[in-house]
């Protein structure tokens, strides 16, 4: 198993927790918009931290930290995943999962070995958009069954009883308000929903490839529209990462 990435503290990845950050290597999407896209793309490229070395370190702060959230990269890819949560959890910590959902069977199992206390999946945009937001070639076999299996993840979600949100990275290019109406019927009634602003960084995987392509955050007043549109069907639905929205 290959660790590309260890945050020891963060007050942000594990709502209510304090915690570290795990991420890992590779993707089945290919976002232009993601943050990580030298994890998606060339994650052999990237430096690798010891399993034992987190594992040292955890054990380490256990008592002070709280809980460990693992993201990608898309974790369900691993194999060892499940092994390597089952060590954290003998630590005595929570788990977070961050999921793009391509992997329902993954995400069940972990839930029924009560490995996994909160899963945190990433909704790239509606139904009807989702292989173009995603990267994805539409009307391809693969790129139907990714797409199905994304759809049984939201519904093993919203219907299991484990804790979750969906949350979706607006990008003012990528996103509409029929995009979100879409959305608001297709996920009517699940627990929590965010609204997270996009960011610019330089990892930024479109910047791999079409480095004049630009994408931009949404304004506070696009965010609030599409917050409304989702609050008809999504009693909570909130903004993160804009101060003024």
């Amino acid at each position: 198993m290959k660790i590309h990435g260890f945050l020891t503290l963060t007050l942000l990845d594990y709502p209510g927790h304090l915690g570290a950050t795990v991420f890992l290597g590779n993707c089945n999407l290919r976002c232009p918009f993601c943050q990580n896209g030298n994890l998606v793309l060339t994650p052999d490229s990237e430096p690798c931290i010891p399993v034992e070395d987190v594992l040292a370190f955890l054990k380490k702060r256990s008592g002070l930290l709280e809980g460990v959230c693992i993201s990608g990269g898309e974790p369900t890819l691993c194999p060892e995943l499940p092994d390597f949560i089952a060590r954290i959890k003998e630590l005595g910590y929570l788990v977070k999962l961050d999921t793009n959902g391509s992997n329902p069977q993954m995400i069940q199992d972990l839930h029924t070995r009560t490995q996994i206390d909160y899963v945190a999946m990433d909704i790239k945009s509606s139904p009807e958009q989702y292989a173009a937001v995603s990267g994805l070639t539409p009307d391809l076999p693969q790129t139907t069954r990714l797409l199905e299996n994304i759809f049984a993840s939201a519904n093993y979600l919203m219907t299991s009883g484990i804790d979750y949100e969906f949350r979706t990275t607006v990008v003012r290019e990528l996103h509409t308000e029929e995009d979100f109406l879409r959305i608001s019927q297709w996920l009517a009634g699940c627990k929590r929903y965010y609204l997270q602003v996009y960011r610019e960084s330089e990892n930024i995987l479109a910047s791999f490839k079409q480095p004049n392509l630009a994408f931009h955050a949404p304004s506070g007043e696009e965010l609030k529209k599409y917050q409304k549109i989702l609050q008809k069907t999504i009693p909570a639905v909130e903004i993160r990462g804009f101060d003024q929205a």
